[in-house]
């Protein structure tokens, strides 16, 4: 017979904290893609790609700060 496994659960009725649906992170990742692929292809690709990528990489962040600066502060 095995010994039961304790698990890191969290306590019953503890919250749960879960980010938002966004489609920030997808942006972010076609922004990081096009730049990638537009290397070689354009300049004018490159450059929006690269704005792209800014712009949503500084929108994730701060909507991050934000929802962790939310959390209660005995959270873990």
């Amino acid at each position: 017979m095995t010994e039961p496994v304790e698990s890191e659960a969290a306590p019953a009725g503890e919250h749960i904290h879960m980010p938002a649906p966004s489609i920030i992170p997808l942006l972010n990742a076609i922004g990081l893609a096009g730049a990638i692929v537009c290397i070689t292809l354009s300049k004018v690709l490159l450059v929006a790609s690269l704005i792209l990528f800014l712009v949503t990489t500084v929108i994730w962040i701060r909507d991050t700060v934000r929802e962790t600066n939310e959390l209660p502060l005995d959270h873990h």
